[in-house]
């Protein structure tokens, strides 16, 4: 996208936005480094930045509805660009009246500002008015004919319902259905510094709704930006998923333990350990740029860990001196917060889960001799397929003799009056004394 003569407060700019977004994450791009790239190429200012980020995400979250809308409505197939367009339009015109943002009137007259915009899409801007009418015209009959269709009802790729219907007989539609709500904004309290109930007092009186759905999560009733939380940049709360806040009690730390934390960015459960106990906490990934995250979040929360660049997979970044626990946050498919990234249900492969298992087996395999004898170790995967959790985790526990000990296993997506979270596992081993 590049820069624009249309404001940059329009709905017209963010549909612009939305579909140069859509048009990366195509290509093989994550939404997060496309929505970065779109933002820096158009030069667009922070208040346009959400826009264009709520509807990319929308379009994800709708996009195998909405191409086969496309596909029922347009007889011969449009160019990139303007099925772009027209799926970033009509994400927003399949909301139903309560969810949707913007009115149909107001959808249709501005994709077709939009498509005025570009020269790319200029020329079909009568065929973006035609079909989006037509879509309002006969709404629900075309929805109920693209419904046959699973990805258009469910909005996953066909290979991926399957398997969900085989990993969870009796959950896969609650799972499924989860996955394309919208993710709550949820809060980590920092016991160091306040208290579950005066924390509530203090969003009261900023008049900020929000509900308790765990030990120290707080779920607000409608996501704001971080500045407007109170005590954000005090360091009082951090935004963790109430699932991703176990990690710190099943891993039971203690003051002064040696800890390493594997696969830590972008550092949320390295923030948490830290405001658990004073310990002497090694926080390793692999990527240098995604551990500039971690030390943010530490400044901030001003709190205290060694951070090393570093392949879990591999030694030549450890001391040789054993820690007394280890979390191992380990590589999968995320099939389990894809209500949070909607691309990754786009972006993954069948193949992916058995390629990302291994890699998590070689890491494993290496953590478990840094720990030291009557040690644990924490397994976590934010994925829902069996062979990245539960057979993962028993393989482990086999080919190491470990003793597995009460953990939740597999949480799946949850949402209702007392809980709200992502879907995880977790497995916790003890190593014996030899």
């Amino acid at each position: 996208m590049a820069k624009s003569r249309l404001k940059t407060d329009s709905l017209a700019y963010a549909l612009c936005g939305a579909a140069a977004v859509v048009s990366l994450v195509q290509s093989g791009t994550a939404l997060p480094p496309a929505l970065l790239r779109v933002a820096a190429q158009a030069d667009m200012p922070q208040q346009a930045r959400g826009a264009v980020q709520d509807l990319a995400y929308r379009s994800m979250r709708m996009w195998g509805r909405a191409n086969a809308l496309v596909k029922l409505l347009v007889a011969k197939p449009p160019s990139a660009p303007v099925q772009n367009l027209l799926v970033s339009a009509l994400a927003l015109l399949c909301e139903t009246d309560e969810t949707a943002p913007y009115s149909a009137f107001t959808v249709v007259d501005q994709a077709v500002t939009a498509a005025q915009n570009d020269a790319k899409t200029t020329h079909a801007k009568g065929l973006i008015n035609a079909v989006l009418r037509r879509f309002l015209r006969e709404r629900e009959d075309l929805l109920q004919t693209v419904a046959a269709n699973p990805e258009a009802h469910w909005n996953y790729p066909a290979w991926w319902i399957r398997e969900m219907q085989a990993a969870y007989p009796h959950d896969w539609q609650n799972i499924l259905a989860a996955g394309n709500a919208a993710p709550p904004l949820t809060l980590r309290i920092n016991r160091r510094k306040t208290t579950m109930n005066d924390y509530l007092e203090s969003l009261a009186s900023a008049q900020i709704l929000a509900r308790q759905v765990g030990p120290q999560a707080v779920r607000l009733e409608r996501p704001i930006p971080v500045h407007q939380i109170p005590g954000f940049e005090e360091g009082w709360v951090s935004v963790q998923d109430a699932a991703a806040q176990l990690a710190a009690s099943l891993l039971d730390v203690h003051e002064g333990m040696r800890v390493l934390d594997a696969c830590a960015a972008p550092g949320g459960k390295t923030g948490h350990l830290l405001e658990t106990a004073d310990l002497d906490l090694l926080a390793l990934d692999s990527d240098p740029e995604r551990l500039q995250r971690v030390t943010q979040n530490l400044v901030r929360l001003q709190l205290h860990a060694d951070i090393k660049t570093g392949d879990a997979a591999l030694k030549d970044w450890w001391d040789g001196k054993p820690f007394d626990r280890i979390l191992a946050d380990v590589p999968c498919t995320a099939s389990g917060i894809v209500r949070r990234h909607p691309d990754i249900r786009w972006l993954r492969r069948p193949e992916d889960a058995a390629r990302l298992a291994t890699l998590s087996a070689q890491i494993l395999d290496n953590l478990w001799q840094m720990l030291c004898p009557d040690g644990k170790l924490l397994m976590v995967t934010c994925s829902l397929w069996p062979q990245e959790s539960e057979a993962q985790a028993a393989s482990f526990a086999k080919r190491h003799h470990a003793m597995r000990l009460p953990a939740p296993g597999q949480l799946l997506p949850t949402v209702d009056a007392t809980q709200d979270h992502d879907g995880l596992f977790y497995a916790l081993f003890h190593k014996p004394v030899a």
